[in-house]
């Protein structure tokens, strides 16, 4: 059995050199369309480019918090609750035998009031605007000048205009848990920077990605607590198992019940800072530490 396990590890490895290399390339101008399209999009390649966004007003106007508060000072935004930073991710139930898939909880809010939230989080929630489903073209309209409204060469070589684009807003607290995108992403930070741990989608079956119950997250303002409920009608979601970073106590146990990913070729990993944009396409990945950031994708 070690024998296979060693054979396999070694086909992994050469399809990575012959693929994708061992790390996410980096350049540092923007590509052109057809290098874009040749290098990267039909090669299923990550990239990291610099000096892409660097004309945009986001990247001076955007770090200055009494900007964004000033310009969205009408707005009400969807702004996303944990008790931990850990949405749209596993969690134990308590009357559940089994982990569940939670979501948070979404409430509008003021904008100013949810930067204060982010910037200054209480001890008991986790304040993150991350909603999607082209949040920053209908939530965020105040600050569209202050950004191009698409990349010129990604969306020649695209061959289209993005579909949806988003404005996420988090802290050093704020995780997306290991998933699955199925649609080619172009991801800007504009302020702070943010980590992914990438991998590539032939490594599916090392997510070990079972069916979890769907719950949500309700949070009331005057006791400060959550409440985990699962949904009603019970509903299924598929989602990737493996947490790349097991608490100490649990690491062995993480280890033995996932070997494939824990023993298999590590996850490319890339922080992407202010400036700086990440193209990555049909791959599994999950990050943290972010901060500023808007997504286009």
């Amino acid at each position: 059995m070690r024998g296979k396990q060693v054979e396999l590890e070694s086909l992994w490895e050469e399809v990575r050199e012959v693929s994708l290399g061992n790390s996410v390339d980096r350049l540092h101008s923007s590509p052109t369309p057809l290098q874009f399209l040749r290098d990267f999009v039909s090669q299923n390649k990550p990239c990291l480019i610099s000096n892409a966004i660097s004309h945009w007003p986001a990247l001076s106007l955007w770090p200055t918090p009494s900007y964004l508060s000033t310009s969205l000072s009408s707005s009400l935004v969807s702004l996303h609750l944990t008790p931990n930073g850990q949405a749209d991710a596993l969690a134990p139930h308590p009357l559940h035998p089994s982990l569940c898939f939670v979501s948070a909880h979404v409430q509008p809010t003021a904008f100013p009031r949810a930067l204060d939230l982010i910037r200054q989080p209480p001890n008991h929630l986790v304040a993150y605007l991350q909603q999607q489903n082209d949040c920053f073209r209908t939530e965020y309209g105040e600050l569209e000048s202050d950004c191009d409204d698409h990349i010129p060469w990604a969306s020649e070589a695209l061959g289209c205009l993005p579909e949806a684009v988003n404005l996420w807003i988090g802290n050093h607290l704020s995780e997306t848990s290991f998933h699955k995108d199925h649609y080619e992403n172009l991801y800007a930070v504009v302020s702070g920077e943010k980590h992914f741990l990438l991998l590539p989608p032939t490594d599916v079956h090392r997510m070990y990605i079972w069916d979890y119950p769907a719950a949500r997250y309700s949070y009331s303002e005057e006791s400060g607590e959550f409440l985990l409920e699962l949904e009603e009608p019970e509903r299924r979601v598929p989602w990737c198992s493996v947490d790349p970073y097991p608490a100490t106590g649990s690491a062995e146990q993480e280890r033995s019940k996932f070997p494939l990913y824990f023993n298999g070729p590590k996850p490319f990993e890339v922080t992407v800072k202010a400036g700086e944009i990440l193209y990555f396409s049909e791959v599994l990945g999950g990050m943290v530490q972010t901060k500023y950031v808007v997504s286009s994708r």
